[in-house]
């Protein structure tokens, strides 16, 4: 199928499919005569997988190593196993980061008085320090 084809298969952007050719997550496609891309099903398939591994997060150096360890079937899935382990503890942190931001920011928010600008908690916290006047703001 043409790049165009297994754009609107996928559900992938042509830009994205040749992101992924350059990267080399997906193989270079086969040329016709005139140059066009075809690929084939086992494309769509390695698309799809990088494409899953992308939604949950994956980085594409994970990624990679991935369908590194996917293409020999035979071998134990420890090595996989660990870099999912490794990007959930990364989730982990993350949350870990929004959930603190998320408390500081309804902290801020809780100490607004529903005055006028000039005595606004909230602008205050983000101009730390800084007697800013709204117009400097904007």
């Amino acid at each position: 199928m043409a790049i165009g084809d297994l754009a609107r298969q996928t559900g992938t952007k042509v830009n994205t499919i040749r992101f992924y050719e350059e990267s080399g997550l997906l193989p270079q496609a086969e040329r016709t005569a005139s140059g066009r891309r075809i690929y084939r099903d086992a494309d769509t398939k390695r698309l799809a997988f990088i494409r899953q591994s992308r939604n949950l997060g994956f980085p594409l150096d994970a990624v990679r190593e991935l369908l590194t360890l996917a293409d020999d079937a035979n071998q134990p899935c420890d090595a996989i196993d660990r870099i999912a382990r490794v990007h959930l503890a990364e989730i982990d942190r993350k949350i870990a980061d929004l959930s603190a931001l998320r408390a500081e920011l309804d902290r801020v928010i809780g100490s607004c008085s529903h005055g006028t600008v000039a005595d606004c908690k909230i602008i205050e916290t983000l101009a730390p320090g800084a007697h800013l006047a709204v117009s400097d703001l904007v």
